[in-house]
């Protein structure tokens, strides 16, 4: 069923508590949700015998090797056997039922256990993980073929974070990603946005190409100003549904020749902004996580790749990027109980006048806004938009310590 626009709320209705799935797992199994959340299907694989491991496991079911690494599976399998919950003891399925499971025999090997979204015994089935609302990895058996309305199956955006019918606030219209990403936000169904303008009453350079559309508003919203963020959140903060930090400010340069007005501006903005955004939207949005069609669901903010292993051309600048991903892990722990997700979409060099000195690739503002969009649609914790941002996390992945090296110039 195509999923309808809500209808304007009665303010006079209670807005329902958020209530959580289960939330305990093995440590073993957290590895399912670091996959889920960068929207990869990997199960653990026997080093010894090579055998795939479900459910995750500290020693393998074949021959007890401890040697159990996570790696991307073939995500397909042929569904067995299916059942329809209508009695559940669970608050958070007591009001969600009824609720489908069912059994799918991988092409890997394991049978796994999924929530079932369009399809039926013997079918041929894709896998996902996903992340529940617990922020837990959970297996989700989907068709073959791919449905422009696939994702507003109850089950799917119950755990998901998908911009259709959903209000959208982005915190700064100056970034040159904003226009695209207005675009891309409309193209997946979001109901209206809003865009904060730093200093209004300058009339910054970007505003004019998107004033004026139609279910856009602007609104004066300055990340280093806490007054100007209260009286955002009063006017909209009941609102927003999903929050996209696009606030940013860039000077080149490393840290013995920076100057540390750039430096205190950069972390004024890029950390503590996002810390202010947060303390002045956040409580309303994590209290609206259960609020129906256009319950709020996602607070997303933009980070630079090096935010993981810093470029010494840009040393102060990815300091303010690394203290800004620390706040952001630390969000995503304090929204953790309400089911707001909090997203980092990191991003390599972008396609701006602050990195003209680097050779390509940049990202594109397009590309960067599709990246976004795409997080939200998949419900994405991590998302890596670009080339150098993909290396950058699988080589910080495999070693930190010689990333390190390899940028800084220590493994020439």
């Amino acid at each position: 069923m195509t999923l309808e626009r809500p209808k304007k709320k009665d303010p006079q209705v209670r807005t329902r508590v958020p209530t959580l799935p289960p939330e305990m797992r093995s440590r073993a199994a957290l590895g399912l949700a670091v996959a889920a959340a960068q929207g990869r299907f990997a199960l653990q694989h026997c080093a010894g015998c090579g055998a795939v491991q479900y459910p995750p496991r500290d020693a393998c079911h074949v021959c007890l090797s401890d040697d159990l690494p996570w790696k991307d599976t073939h995500p397909y399998g042929v569904l067995q056997a299916e059942t329809r919950i209508h009695a559940s003891p669970d608050p958070y399925f007591r009001e969600r039922l009824p609720w489908r499971m069912g059994s799918v025999k991988l092409d890997a090997g394991p049978v796994v256990m999924a929530h079932l979204v369009g399809v039926s015994r013997g079918d041929k089935v894709r896998m996902e993980l996903r992340l529940d609302r617990a922020g837990q990895g959970v297996m989700v058996a989907l068709p073959m073929d791919k449905d422009a309305d696939m994702q507003d199956d109850p089950v799917l955006r119950e755990m998901g974070t998908h911009p259709k019918h959903r209000r959208i606030l982005i915190s700064d219209a100056t970034h040159p990603v904003t226009r695209p990403l207005i675009d891309a936000l409309f193209a997946a169904g979001a109901a209206h946005v809003f865009a904060g303008v730093p200093e209004m009453w300058r009339r910054p350079h970007g505003i004019t190409a998107i004033e004026g559309r139609e279910n856009v508003s602007l609104l004066p919203l300055d990340v280093t100003d806490s007054h100007s963020l209260k009286e955002a959140a009063s006017e909209i903060g009941g609102k927003v549904d999903v929050l996209i930090n696009t606030a940013r400010h860039i000077r080149p340069g490393g840290v013995l020749g920076h100057d540390t007005t750039a430096a205190r501006d950069e972390m004024e903005v890029n950390a503590l902004g996002l810390m202010r955004l947060a303390q002045a939207f956040g409580t309303g949005m994590a209290g609206r996580t259960a609020d129906g069609v256009n319950a709020s669901v996602a607070f997303v903010t933009i980070l630079s790749a090096h935010a993981l292993s810093p470029d010494p051309a840009y040393g102060a600048f990815n300091a303010s990027q690394a203290a800004a991903r620390s706040i952001a892990q630390t969000l995503r722990a304090e929204f953790r109980a309400s089911g707001l997700r909090m997203g980092c979409v990191y991003t390599g060099p972008t396609d701006d006048d602050w990195h003209q000195p680097l050779p390509p690739p940049k990202v594109a503002p397009r590309a960067l806004a599709r990246s976004i969009v795409d997080g939200l649609q998949r419900g994405l914790e991590d998302v890596f938009c670009g080339d150098v941002a993909r290396d950058l996390a699988e080589r910080w992945q495999r070693d930190p310590g010689i990333l390190e090296r390899e940028i800084t110039g220590g493994g020439a």
